[in-house]
């Protein structure tokens, strides 16, 4: 099922990062609170986009940036939630102002034999700036 928040529009890019895969401190159970389990994110972001022709890095959301950040809110310590290491994962990648929207999935991967993963997907928008808005 398609997001309406990453339809293709004109003036937006999708940017992505499929299937990372890292080792975790990461759960609320006894069980959990030593060592680490694997997760798997997938981060899309709606990109406004910059002038088109430049073949500069400089003008893009660089996906390197994107998966370095996600790769340091991970290492930061325990996280009880996968939704919270979601919503820190979202705030970090944000810190670009040309991202529009963020899609996050934090999935545990070994949580039950039956299932590929465990987790939870959100979805933020950057809050428009009131003083610019017209009606």
């Amino acid at each position: 099922m398609s997001n309406p928040l990453f339809d293709a529009r004109p003036g937006m890019r999708r940017v992505f990062l499929r299937n990372m895969v890292l080792p975790a401190r990461i759960g609320v159970y006894a069980h959990e609170q030593h060592g680490t389990q694997r997760i798997r994110l997938n981060i899309d972001l709606a990109v406004e986009e910059g002038e088109i022709g430049d073949d500069e890095i400089a003008r893009v959301v660089d996906y390197q940036r994107v998966a370095n950040a996600a790769r340091e809110v991970v290492a930061a310590g325990h996280v009880k939630l996968v939704e919270t290491l979601a919503e820190r994962i979202a705030s970090a990648c944000m810190a670009d102002v040309r991202i529009k929207y963020i899609l996050v999935r934090v999935e545990k991967l070994d949580i039950f034999p039956d299932a590929d993963g465990a987790g939870v997907e959100i979805v933020r928008e950057r809050p428009r700036d009131l003083s610019t808005s017209r009606p």
